[in-house]
């Protein structure tokens, strides 16, 4: 299961359409263990992508299900769905209400994602709301361009072999 955060960053940039220097607060997704490397983390990709000085302002729980990314996307939607589950222990049905955050170009296209993506799903499910995110970029916790795992983190492939052998 992902840990989600949302990180406010602040700093200033060169406006394309004036050609000024003005202050923004853009809002970035980082997949961390904790809000201590959640903020390592937002530090360390923004140090790559701005120049000159910028700072954190906040740093918040996200609480997305699902996260549909799509190269062909230009911003992030955020959708709300629901399902119908049934209670184990009193058995009766009750509504179950999810987010998901899609990579789109606008909201039909979002739409469509949605449905592409929750398509293996055996449950009957709405889509209640799709709007706009102020969110510009999704950090995941491996990288797109690196396949490697971190060293503090060991292949699961290690612990099923040791168990097939004891």
């Amino acid at each position: 299961m992902q840990n989600l955060f949302e990180c406010k960053v602040k700093y200033e940039k060169v406006d394309e359409a004036s050609g000024q220097q003005k202050k923004v607060n853009e809002t970035y997704l980082i997949d961390a263990v904790s809000f201590t490397e959640a903020e390592s983390r937002i530090y360390q990709e923004m140090e790559k992508m701005i120049s000159g000085e910028f700072a954190v302002t906040n740093i918040r729980k996200a609480n997305y299900t699902e996260i549909f990314d799509n190269e062909d996307g230009d911003r992030w939607f955020k959708s709300k769905i629901s399902f119908l589950s049934i209670d184990e222990k009193s058995g009766k049905e009750k509504k179950v209400s999810n987010q998901i955050l899609v990579m789109a170009s606008d909201i039909k296209d979002a739409y469509d994602k949605i449905y592409q993506g929750m398509n293996g799903m055996t449950l009957d499910f709405d889509v209640n709301a799709i709007t706009e995110s102020p969110i510009l970029d999704f950090f995941s916790y491996f990288g797109e361009d690196t396949d490697e795992i971190p060293a503090h983190l060991k292949p699961l492939s290690e612990f099923e072999n040791r168990e097939e052998v004891e």
